[in-house]
């Protein structure tokens, strides 16, 4: 075998398995988004544009999008303010045994994702922890509304993101030699200004890919929005389920997935060309 070609043999393994599990189903979704949907309810074979059209005409499905990136925006900032001094401490710390901290951090992951999300149930409903202790200390007269809304898909969504935003920000952080920062504190710098001129810049790639990786996760959730939203919620990834499962419209539940898989691509292709932190630090620092 030609040296060339070794390496794609090596990988073929992996590349098959990526062909026919990642883009053989994308293949299959983009196909069935041009079927027409009759009358009767059949999805019959074809190459037609109505269904892109009647989406990507209907001000509802944008809304539905905006309202998802809005939510996922939103956690993903929670994530990075939450994220950054828990990964920093996890660096920082003169903790003999770090595995431990780490292992301790993974944990809860070795509970089922649904139930985890059921959990918040008992913790924000009217009779959960949170408004039980409210109560019991005189802060509130009746119970909030804290389930079934916006705030309690934040909250799960921020549960289950958080571990991604602290490993990356804690493999930035490690990975920092410690020498920059006593050669900054040697030349006059307090400890403020070397966290800001010289940790900070160096630990920003890791906030990127945090982020990234929160907010793309975020806003392909289903189980969260679906267990913890209300009436008023409205995410993309329910809509697709509702497209598919309930009313069994593939054609429309096709466009629907593709429709946010090529708006999170645009996301990551932007951050992949534009977004080079150090720059915009250096920029910021001007």
């Amino acid at each position: 075998m030609p040296a060339a070609y070794r390496p794609y043999f090596l990988l073929s393994p992996a590349l098959i398995s990526l062909a026919l599990l990642l883009l053989a189903p994308v293949l299959f979704i983009f196909i069935y988004s041009f079927w027409l949907r009759a009358a009767n309810g059949q999805d019959i074979p074809a190459f037609q544009f109505g269904n892109w059209i009647t989406v990507g005409g209907d001000p509802f499905y944008w809304l539905a999008l905006r309202e998802t990136f809005k939510i996922s925006a939103i956690t993903t900032v929670i994530c990075m303010i939450v994220g950054y001094p828990t990964a920093y401490f996890l660096a920082r710390c003169r903790f003999n045994n770090k595995a431990l901290l780490l292992f301790l951090l993974f944990l809860p992951f070795w509970i089922s994702y649904i139930i985890r999300t059921f959990a918040w149930i008992n913790v924000l409903g009217k009779s959960g922890f949170v408004n039980s202790v409210l109560l019991s200390v005189g802060v509130i007269d009746k119970p909030l509304s804290l389930l079934y809304n916006d705030f309690s898909v934040v909250m799960g969504l921020v549960y289950f993101q958080l571990p991604y935003m602290i490993i990356n920000v804690y493999v930035s952080l490690d990975g920092i030699d410690r020498n920059l920062e006593s050669a900054a504190r040697t030349l006059g710098c307090t400890a403020w200004q070397t966290f800001r001129e010289v940790t900070l810049p160096l630990s920003l790639p890791g906030l990127g890919a945090g982020s990234l990786l929160c907010f793309v996760l975020a806003a392909g959730s289903f189980v969260t929005p679906r267990l913890l939203g209300g009436t008023d919620t409205l995410f993309f990834s329910q809509l697709i389920y509702e497209a598919i499962i309930s009313q069994l419209d593939w054609p429309t539940g096709s466009v629907l997935s593709l429709m946010l898989l090529f708006s999170l691509g645009i996301i990551v292709a932007v951050y992949n060309r534009f977004m080079s932190l150090s720059d915009i630090y250096r920029s910021f620092a001007k």
